[in-house]
C-alpha cells in the first residue's frame, strides 16, 4: 500500500471525520440519497468534489465511458441491478448521466484498432454501439463525449421503472458533460443542445 493512501486515511480519521461524526453515525442506519450518478471511471472525476455533495448524498455507477447497457441487453457489469436498486429501493429523484472531456473509453470506441491487446474493453464497448451510429450519423466533427451521454439517456428510458417514473414526474434524468481542464458542466437542455449549467461559465462550443 502506498504512503500517499496511508497518509490519506490518517488525515481522513483525524480531521475530516471528527467533524463529520453524527452525519456518518446517522447514515449507519440507513441511506436516501436523492440523486443517481452514472459517470466514467476516469480518474480525474470526482463526483462528490464537483457536486459538493457529502456521504449519503449520491448514488454513484462507474464505469469505463459511463455507459448503462440497454435494457434486456446482457451485460458482465451490475448496472442494470444498481439501477434497479437506486430507483425502485431507493427511489432517487433525478439520474444524472455525467460524461467529461478527454475521455479515453469514446477515443477507443472512434478507434477499435488501438484495443486489440485490451479485448475485455473492446467487449466492454460494445454496448456503445448506439454511441457509434450517432457519431457516423453526425458525421465529421461529431462530438462522441456528447452523442454518448445522449445515447446513455435513451437506454436508460428502455427501462419500464426509469420511463414510467419520469412520464409520471417522479424522477428527473440529465445529461452533463464535465469538462475538467476548465471546472464546467455542461448540461443537455431540451433543444437537444448542450450549454453551461452555470450562468457565467465557459462557451458550450468547448471543446472536449
Amino acid at each position: 500500500m502506498t504512503q500517499q493512501l496511508l497518509d490519506g486515511v490518517r488525515r481522513f480519521r483525524t480531521a475530516a471525520y471528527p467533524p463529520r461524526k453524527e452525519r456518518f453515525e446517522a447514515l449507519a442506519s440507513g441511506q436516501s440519497p436523492n440523486t443517481l450518478f452514472v459517470t466514467c471511471s476516469d480518474s480525474r472525476i470526482d463526483p462528490s468534489l464537483i457536486t459538493q455533495t457529502e456521504p449519503g448524498e449520491l448514488f454513484v455507477i462507474r464505469n469505463a465511458g459511463n455507459l448503462i447497457p440497454a435494457c434486456g441487453v446482457e451485460s458482465s457489469g451490475g448496472e442494470a441491478a444498481t439501477l434497479e436498486y437506486a430507483v425502485v429501493v431507493l427511489g432517487v429523484k433525478d439520474i444524472v448521466v455525467c460524461g467529461h472531456s478527454h475521455c479515453g473509453a469514446m477515443a477507443a470506441l472512434l478507434a477499435p484498432d488501438t484495443l486489440d491487446a485490451l479485448p475485455e474493453v473492446r467487449s466492454w464497448l460494445g454496448h456503445a454501439e448506439s454511441t457509434l451510429e450517432k457519431v457516423r450519423a453526425a458525421g465529421e466533427g461529431a462530438d462522441a463525449v456528447r452523442l454518448n451521454v445522449v445515447a446513455q439517456l435513451e437506454n436508460l428510458r428502455s427501462y419500464p421503472f426509469v420511463r414510467e417514473r419520469e412520464e409520471r414526474g417522479e424522477l428527473a434524468l440529465h445529461g452533463w458533460v464535465y469538462v475538467f481542464e476548465r471546472g464546467d458542466i455542461l448540461a443537455l437542455g431540451r433543444d437537444g443542445a448542450f450549454a453551461p449549467l452555470l450562468s457565467g461559465t465557459s462557451s458550450p462550443g468547448v471543446q472536449v
